[in-house]
């Protein structure tokens, strides 16, 4: 009975090495990586808690393969993740485009959290419209320090934006004065860094529109523009850790409480990259539990050559 005691004792040990191996070095690669729908989730991105870069952490959701993007001022649907040129194409479904106005203040705007600014915001060729806002709008009245006026963004504008069919559907328009004197203008067209938030409360419009360019090409007409939400991304302190992490076939992801930077090594992780020595944490977590398994199957093993007289 010994005998086949110690046998038993020594299989359980090397099935423990041979699973604690399995998961080490070279298997945590790419455990990060999600697809919702048709899209592929990757670094900065992720969609499991603790994956991805702390600066885009409770962004996305995929619900029912739909992939979706909230920040404070609401939910918008993911069209495209563009790894190459580091942007996002998002849908709101109460913005409005050249076959429909979306009037009632119903549309999210876009409006960041202060500590994911770094992070996230719209690209410099995308051109919002804010539409149906009040003479009282900050828009005419000045923001601090300044006069904002109505401009054209990348070639695109209110002035092309009145072509559209569905101006024909609500009825006449407010051109306005290049001096507001006749009262405000039915649209506005301003770029995001000219007033860092689409807050359509705060601004006092009743809807809004959002067309971005796709440079070089150009196209006749707002009928031709693609509408939505291109937002630029960026992690440029980050990119060093996270190639490094991958080079040695780990997955990039942060702390989830103090939110620094993770390198995912399978069975451990670590804040450089998993070439580096475990640390005497990680060392000893994993002896404790190899020591409980081992002993809880050691006992196991006893009483079954008990039970069977051996």
């Amino acid at each position: 009975m010994a005998h086949l005691l110690s046998a038993f004792i020594f299989l359980i040990f090397q099935t423990l090495a041979l699973s604690k191996s399995a998961h080490s070095y070279g298997h945590g690669a790419h455990t990060c990586r999600s697809y919702c729908g048709n899209l592929t989730v990757d670094y900065p991105f992720a969609i499991q808690s603790g994956c991805g870069h702390s600066g885009y952490r409770d962004l996305l959701f995929c619900i029912n393969d739909v992939l979706m993007l909230h920040i404070s001022s609401g939910s918008y649907r993911v069209l495209d993740i563009d790894y190459a040129y580091e942007s996002l194409t998002l849908d709101d479904p109460h913005m409005s485009t050249c076959s429909s106005i979306v009037f009632g203040n119903r549309g999210n705007g876009f409006v960041v959290e202060r500590w994911r600014e770094p992070y996230l915001n719209p690209t410099a060729d995308n051109v919002f419209m804010l539409l149906g806002c009040t003479a009282e709008s900050p828009l005419f009245q000045g923001f601090p320090g300044k006069h904002l006026p109505c401009r054209n963004v990348s070639g695109m504008g209110c002035e092309e934006y009145y072509g559209c069919p569905a101006w024909n559907i609500i009825g006449p328009r407010k051109v306005g004065s290049s001096v507001y004197g006749s009262g405000p203008p039915e649209c506005c067209s301003v770029s995001f860094e000219a007033i860092k938030a689409i807050n359509l409360t705060k601004l006092g419009c009743q809807g809004y529109s959002s067309a971005y360019s796709l440079a070089p090409l150009r196209v006749d007409g707002p009928h031709g523009w693609s509408y939505g939400i291109r937002v630029k991304y960026s992690v440029d302190e980050g990119d060093s850790f996270c190639k490094a992490c991958e080079a040695t076939g780990g997955s990039c992801g942060h702390n989830v409480n103090d939110f620094s930077s993770l390198c995912m090594c399978g069975t451990w992780n670590s804040s450089s990259n998993c070439d580096s020595v475990h640390s005497a944490s990680h060392r000893r977590t994993w002896s404790l539990m190899d020591v409980l398994t081992g002993f809880l199957g050691c006992i196991a093993v006893w009483k079954l050559s008990t039970k069977l007289g051996l």
